[in-house]
């Protein structure tokens, strides 16, 4: 007996499912709002769960990354009574079992429904093979748990895998784990990277070479895709490969086989592939620029990691982890973390990803030294002084409906702020009033210098009355 949760705000079809479910029979339940729905699967584990798309706090499909992250994620078929490809499409890619549309007939529902709690006993009993061996690959957030899910799937098949995303979200360090976690982790995991490598060299440091087949080849060399026998081979930077290398290495992936370079005999090699690429490689098979044949062999399998801006709840957690590696490589004991140092992290969008990350997390450990707790202070000025800019943007750009209440600021103004942030951002901050008193001296004393100390002048740029600017001079002992 499976339990199944449906979640719809038409109460007919939900009485209509649970009658049908109940005769199964199986138990039932139903929620009418995304939220209650998620609530019961947060405190209940269910098998399958019927999802419908439009509902009154959202849309269904917005809620599927949080379902696959439960610790025991049911399967989703989505039931909607609005014909819609494209959700159709964001629904598979979101790892749903199948797309139902309203009214579907007691038969169909009751196959999908019998497949689908079949798949999940299933794939239940591979979950319980043992835990994958996940080192150094961190994360909590929904949206790299579904990239997680799609991992330990690849992990345990021997299909072709295609690895996708930005440059620095980790994608060898997915491929490595796969390996690891792979029937093959006692063979070699190859890496090729192809971008580094000129067409000429590609072949040769794929297929290895004979000695004498062309200058300076002066002894026999094996190329990676025979090191790779028994293990697995990883292109990374797969959109790089010249178009005339891709066909060749298309045979070579379908059959097994290759010829080095200058010699007469194929060999063989019973390597699983697994690639990787920051380009759309549809887009380039669309500009002809790569083989459309080459890429449905690369993406039996795909994998796509989000950017770290996508997911900053797990800035935390990467920060922790890499902070705690680097203090036991350098010998240091271990590192706390002062109140601003995750919130600054937080505040910047990481355009090279968790290589940029782990990349600042060791200024910050090198610079802190022998200190004992890691400061926003510890981080590299031109980090800070753009999360700061960020801010201040933020504060001086008021929302509409804020700017009734809101001072307005004008470009130079703006200007000012950002230039003063950063010329203080290098020391303990002052207190407000202090502040606000330099910078009214400053103010002053540059508005006396660009008007030349003309008093109309100064009274017109500054909208100061008379008596308003000569007791501010008298405040700060200044004088035209």
């Amino acid at each position: 007996m499976a339990d199944i949760l449906i979640i719809d705000d038409d109460l007919e079809v939900c009485e209509t499912m649970e009658s049908l479910i109940s005769r199964l029979p199986h138990e039932c339940a139903s929620a009418h709002t995304l939220d209650s729905g998620l609530r019961m699967m947060r405190k209940k584990a269910f098998d399958v769960v019927f999802l419908d798309v439009r509902l009154p706090d959202g849309n269904g499909l917005g809620i599927l990354p949080d379902i696959m992250a439960l610790p025991d994620p049911p399967e989703v078929i989505i039931l909607t009574g609005k014909g819609d490809p494209d959700g159709a499409e964001l629904a598979i890619r979101g790892g749903v079992w199948d797309y139902l549309l309203k009214p579907s007939s007691i038969r169909e529902i009751s196959l999908t429904l019998g497949r689908a709690l079949k798949y999940h006993e299933e794939k239940r009993g591979r979950d319980g093979d043992g835990d994958l061996e996940m080192k150094g690959v961190v994360g909590e957030s929904p949206i790299i748990k579904t990239s997680f899910n799609l991992l330990s799937q690849a992990a345990r098949s021997e299909s072709n895998v295609l690895i996708t995303g930005e440059t620095g979200t980790g994608k060898e360090l997915f491929a490595s784990t796969i390996h690891a976690n792979s029937k093959r982790k006692t063979g070699n995991f190859v890496v090729v990277d192809c971008a580094g490598l000129t067409e000429s060299l590609l072949e040769s440091t794929l297929y290895g070479h004979r000695k004498g087949a062309f200058t300076g080849a002066q002894n026999d060399r094996i190329g990676l895709v025979k090191l790779a026998d028994g293990g697995t081979l990883f292109l990374d930077e797969v959109g790089e490969m010249p178009l005339s290398m891709q066909k060749a290495f298309l045979r070579v992936l379908q059959e097994r086989t290759f010829r080095p370079v200058g010699d007469t005999r194929e060999q063989t090699s019973d390597f699983r592939l697994v690639a990787a690429t920051n380009r759309d490689l549809d887009d380039m098979v669309e500009k002809g620029t790569f083989r459309s044949d080459l890429l449905y062999r690369l993406k039996t399998m795909h994998i796509h990691l989000p950017p770290l801006r996508e997911r900053p709840e797990d800035i935390k957690s990467l920060a922790t982890y890499r902070v705690n590696q680097l203090c036991r490589q350098y010998s240091m004991p271990l590192k706390s973390f002062g109140s601003d140092f995750h919130p600054a992290l937080e505040n910047y969008d990481w355009p090279g990803n968790v290589r940029e990350l782990f990349n600042i997390l060791e200024r910050a450990v090198v610079t802190s030294g022998t200190e004992k707790t890691l400061y926003a202070m510890h981080l590299p000025r031109e980090l800070r002084i753009r999360v700061a800019k960020e801010q201040i943007e933020r504060m001086t750009n008021a929302a509409p409906e804020e700017e009734a209440r809101a001072p307005r600021y004008t470009e130079p103004v703006r200007k000012i702020g950002q230039d003063i942030f950063e010329d203080i951002f290098e020391q303990e901050l002052p207190t407000l009033r202090d502040f606000k008193s330099t910078a009214e001296k400053v103010y002053l004393g540059e508005l006396i210098r660009q008007c030349d100390g003309d008093l109309s002048r100064i009274l017109e740029v500054s909208k100061l009355s008379r008596s308003h600017f000569y007791g501010l001079l008298k405040k700060y002992g200044l004088s035209l």
